[in-house]
């Protein structure tokens, strides 16, 4: 029976909870010892990389240098479970299909290669050499514009490269990937602004700034790691602002397992200064309006011949567009930023106050920002207001996006890239002695969209769970048997697997905290994290199976197998010793990987260059731009109406991307359900509902096309009016492919407009449904808040 508890929703994030957690998750995979001995070794020299989220390792680790997510990830991949070729031979895929996500996972590690049987509809085994030569047959044949490559950012910086250098020797540029669901519009977008895709800061600027702004991030269960840094700056007086709908415990209160004053007394620190619920959508509202203040500020001192407000000589020097984005925001009316914002004007100025007091900001933004059919023009937005104050491109400031997965930056960097720039195919093409395709290729969004079209052949994919992961994806799934070949690299069986092609394949792979030997050498790979930093990983957990192959040596063995004569690749060698990769790299990226091997030998490993981090704007203009368009408000299903309610698609805190660690969700207080609908108590009064109704989702697409799933349950929840929140990806089908940033293709999954509606005694509900006990989040204001 599904519970909320009413005592734990307005605790601290972390502290005795997040310990219990650690060793239930570890206990329950069966890893109890092994898993506590690896997690010594996470995210320190020597030892391997987290691989759940991409916060950077600081240079001096503590002893315990992971998180209570970082630890179930490493659970859920050391996990004592198997899913061998007996267990597949006792399912078919039809009946894996009406498996949850976390059921299909929680059977284990996979052990062997498989080959889909469309006799028996099972996976059975097929040695290694077989798999690569019948996949190799079916790809050589196929135009390249019909086979699609898809990424997880979890790969490694040399399984990457050599995945890109695979499909432009068969002649695509297909390469969707999981970024292009996530951070794609700050990819695309941040350069329009600063001439660079990613943050500026690194952690010694988080130790040096005087404030801090985040923006629709949610640290306590993407990046737990991050809420040290934040408890020490709130502690040492550092004001945090933030922009977020929900109040969420992490940004509320943190209690630090690694404080034992915190631990013993059962109280935690206060992090968040001043707490915005804005609507959702209205982050661009929102964030002009702390702009107009703060010029406001401005204009009133030079009248009176004060100090001034704006960084002028910066913007005179480095900047942009100023004077235009300044009257923009002058003109516009206070009442119509707070309409879209659901902020009132003094909630605006108050944040305006602590931005203007601060010599040193930092400002962070994740997916709550990045994924809104605006989310390139709301980042941009918070990129003129650090420039207003000159907060790019100094010591303790700068700009700070959030990546989720563990390397999903470092694969952009290495050339998993749908659109590559000329600059760096030639270099292909001068270190392989082959012509690159130069047609641009599909990103995620035009992936689904071939599919959809039956424009595709064939699908393979590096990690990930990419038809349980995308919009649409009822719809998109339903396709797969139409495709002549599916093959998925993966450590655990999920639901992309039962979406199957006429032909499909399972290649099991080894996990990022197992020993890659290769001739009796072990192996290390690298990564790079959200701050730009790369280092080496290497696994010392002895392998699940001995049947399990690298990334590395899979992708080998399926490029020598498809297109071993194409290039004069020695790619036996690579696999051998991962370290001519990186050579290979650093040739192909000389400005970027100097001396690469040397350098990840050092502890920490180096920073890549980032130019506007020295202030150096490879712009159009040559200097940092102020960016903004008009009519952003105007969008109709973006705006504030009274006839739906904008849906937050999110994560539950036992979850990561698609893999479901259990059906719990400690900081929200729900215990074994994920069918639930978080809604503000005046919402559910006002659509005749009653606490744990059970509710349908019906989507405003527009499109004509229908979407709804059903079975949810109403819990009441500190939410702002006229939005709701619910897990994806039980969600995703009500996200319409076309719903998405316009610039990047990111799908807009943090403001999905939606009908709710109460289901009838009768109507058909999924038996994982239970009724859950219900509470509110709302912080408190102390600077110390009890444990539970």
């Amino acid at each position: 029976m599904a519970t909320q508890r009413k005592d734990v929703v307005n605790a601290p994030a972390g502290g005795w909870g997040a310990l219990n957690a650690v060793e239930t998750h570890l206990a329950r995979q069966e890893t109890l010892i092994r898993g506590n001995r690896a997690l010594l070794s996470m995210n320190k020299p020597g030892g391997f990389d987290c691989p759940s989220c991409a916060w950077p390792d600081p240079r001096e680790p503590h002893t315990f240098e992971y998180c209570e997510n970082g630890a179930k990830a490493v659970a859920w991949e050391a996990t004592r479970k198997r899913a061998t070729p007996q267990f597949f031979a006792e399912h078919t895929l039809e009946e894996l299909k009406t498996w949850t996500d976390h059921d299909l996972e929680s059977v284990g590690r996979l052990t062997h290669p498989m080959r889909y049987n469309a006799a028996t509809d099972k996976y059975e085994p097929v040695t290694w050499d077989e798999a690569f030569g019948e996949i190799a047959a079916q790809l050589r044949p196929l135009d390249p514009r019909r086979v699609e490559l898809y990424t997880s950012g979890r790969a490694s910086n040399e399984a990457a490269f050599l995945y890109q250098t695979f499909g432009r020797l068969l002649g695509t540029n297909n390469f969707p990937d999981c970024s292009n669901m996530c951070h794609e519009t700050t990819t695309v977008a941040l350069p329009e602004s600063i001439g660079v895709g990613k943050g500026t800061v690194d952690l010694e600027d988080l130790e040096h700034c005087d404030a801090m702004l985040i923006f629709g991030q949610n640290p306590g269960t993407n990046s737990p790691r991050m809420l040290g840094y934040l408890h020490d700056m709130a502690k040492r007086g550092v004001p945090i602002v933030t922009f977020n709908p929900l109040k969420e415990r992490g940004l509320v209160a943190f209690a630090n397992p690694q404080n034992a004053v915190e631990m013993l007394t059962g109280w935690g620190q206060k992090i968040s200064s001043q707490y915005y619920q804005v609507r959702a959508g209205g982050d661009i509202a929102a964030i002009q309006g702390v702009c107009k203040a703060v010029i406001a500020a401005h204009d009133e001192a030079r009248n009176r011949g004060g100090k001034q407000v704006l960084d002028v000589d910066f913007i005179e020097r480095h900047t942009h567009g100023c004077e235009a984005f300044a009257t923009y925001v002058r003109e516009m009316p206070w009442e119509r930023l707070e309409h879209y914002s659901g902020l009132c004007r003094a909630d605006m100025e108050a944040a305006a106050a602590v931005y203007m007091n601060a010599e040193r900001v930092v400002a962070c933004w994740g997916m709550g920002i990045t994924q809104h059919k605006h989310g390139g023009d709301a980042m941009q937005q918070i990129v003129n207001l650090m420039l207003l104050r000159g907060n790019i491109g100094r010591k303790g400031a700068g700009a700070c996006p959030i990546r989720g997965h563990s390397n999903v930056q470092g694969d952009r960097t290495v050339g998993i890239y749908q659109k590559p720039k000329e600059p760096f195919l030639k270099k292909m093409d001068e270190v392989f002695s082959f012509t690159s395709p130069r047609a641009p290729g599909h990103d995620v969004a035009e992936c689904c969209e071939a599919i959809l079209r039956d424009e595709v052949d064939a699908f393979v994919s590096l990690g990930g769970n990419f038809f349980r992961a995308v919009p649409d994806n009822d719809r998109i799934a339903a396709y797969t048997p139409r495709l002549r070949l599916t093959a998925y690299i993966a450590t655990k069986p999920n639901r992309s697997h039962v979406a199957h092609g006429q032909r499909s394949y399972l290649l099991p792979c080894l996990g990022r905290t197992e020993r890659d030997e290769q001739n009796g050498v072990v192996q290390s790979i690298t990564v790079e994290d959200s701050f730009s930093m790369v280092h080496d990983s290497t696994g010392l957990l002895a392998p699940a199976s001995p049947e399990l192959k690298s990334e590395i040596a899979i992708i080998a063995g399926l490029a020598k197998a498809t297109v071993g004569e194409r290039a004069k690749i020695d790619w036996d060698a690579y696999v051998a010793d991962y370290s001519l990769i990186r050579d290979t790299i650093e040739a192909v990226f000389p400005d970027q990987f100097s001396q690469y091997n040397r350098r990840i030998a050092q502890p920490g490993g180096f920073r890549l260059p980032n130019a506007a981090r020295e202030r150096k704007w490879n712009t159009p203009t040559g200097r940092a731009n102020f960016l903004f368009k008009e009519g952003l408000f105007d969008s109709d299903d973006d705006a504030p109406e009274s006839d739906h309610l904008q849906l937050i698609t999110l994560r539950s805190h036992d979850q990561f991307n698609t893999t479901i660690y259990s059906n719990n969700d400690r900081y929200r207080g729900i215990r074994n359900e994920r069918k639930v609908v978080f809604m503000n108590r005046r919402d559910i009064k006002s659509l005749g509902l009653d606490e744990g109704a059970t509710i349908e989702f019906t989507a405003m697409a527009g499109d004509g096309i229908d979407r709804r799933v059903s079975g949810f349950r109403v819990v009441t929840f500190d939410i702002p009016p006229g939005c709701c929140a619910a897990y994806y990806p039980e969600t995703n089908p009500l996200l319409a492919l076309s719903h998405r940033d316009q610039r990047s293709n990111t799908p807009a999954a943090k403001s999905v407009p939606v009908r709710v509606t109460a289901m009838q005694p009768g109507d058909p509900v999924s038996a994982e449904t239970d009724v859950p006990e219900h509470g509110c989040n709302r912080s408190k204001d102390p600077q110390t808040v009890p444990l539970a």
